[in-house]
């Protein structure tokens, strides 16, 4: 049983963590358990978590893994974050109050958080969803356990996968060699779960095609990064300018200024305002869906 001295809410937790609703590697059930298949340094494993009370989550583990993710549980479900100088007013306050058990998740692995996150680049969500889910099947591993779900890419069969058939996914050359150069360093990445947030993303945007956006919703979710920030977003700025300010269009300079007055927590507000529903009035057309597959 994992405790946490704050609020716990597993929904709110585990969200950022699944890749939409059909992730062939982890999924919510109607009763609100949540199912996690992940490769741990001991090997494959699937995660059973279910609330055992506000504050308490039940835990269960089946494969070579299961020890290892057993015991990394507290911090993959949050609960040794915390809000050390966080001191939210107004909407920001409003919605801590709303949502006490939103907790900043901390999964360890980063390989597994940078290969969907190289896939959101640049597009719309329902798109890289799309290539998620065509990546885990193409190169499927049934995970272990009765969960039914299969485990995330192996960085070997990355490396191995060609350019045409990222392309049948509808993900083009530039995101596929990114995809297949974070393959190469492979687990390797997840010792960066070591480092203090800002040296970990300093590092992570060493790396090519990896820039603050991708490494920021890497550490959002591996790291347990409550300061990350994706810098870079087509829709975020507009959001913070909104919600906080009233005002229909933002930069990343002006996002960054309204989140001043929170360091070491503007990823969590980012978490909160999200939540909120608010968004800035459009003005102009979505942004398309492509169908790169095709051409």
């Amino acid at each position: 049983m994992v405790r946490s001295s704050l609020p716990l809410e597993l929904r709110l937790v585990l969200f950022p963590l699944r890749r939409g609703t059909g992730d062939p590697t982890m999924r919510q059930d109607p009763d609100g358990t949540w199912w996690r298949a992940t490769r741990t340094p001991e090997g494959p494993a699937t995660l059973r978590l279910t609330r055992g009370g506000p504050s308490q989550v039940a835990v269960q583990a089946w494969g070579p893994g299961a020890r290892w993710a057993v015991a990394a549980a507290p911090e993959l479900v949050g609960a040794r974050d915390r809000l050390d100088g966080f001191a939210p007013a107004g909407l920001v306050g409003e919605l801590h109050r709303r949502h006490p058990g939103l907790r900043m998740p901390r999964s360890l692995a980063v390989f597994e958080a940078i290969v969907p996150s190289i896939l959101e680049q640049k597009v719309v969500g329902v798109e890289a969803r799309s290539a998620w889910r065509g990546l885990v099947r193409a190169l499927a591993e049934p995970a272990p356990g009765p969960g039914r779900l299969l485990l995330p890419p192996e960085p070997a069969a990355l490396r191995a996968h060609p350019g045409w058939a990222f392309h049948r996914l509808g993900v083009e050359l530039k995101r596929a060699n990114t995809v297949r150069m974070a393959a190469t360093y492979g687990r390797r990445l997840d010792a960066l779960a070591d480092l203090e947030a800002v040296e970990a993303r300093r590092r992570l945007e060493l790396l090519p095609g990896v820039g603050p956006w991708t490494a920021a919703m890497v550490a959002a979710v591996a790291l347990g990064d409550a300061d990350a920030v994706p810098v870079g977003d087509i829709h975020l700025p507009h959001m913070v300018a909104w919600a906080m300010a009233g005002e229909p269009r933002g930069s990343d300079e002006r996002m960054l200024e309204l989140l001043a007055p929170y360091p070491g927590h503007r990823g969590r507000v980012l978490r909160l305002l999200a939540m909120s529903g608010l968004s800035a009035p459009r003005r102009g057309p979505r942004m398309p869906l492509r169908r790169i597959q095709r051409h």
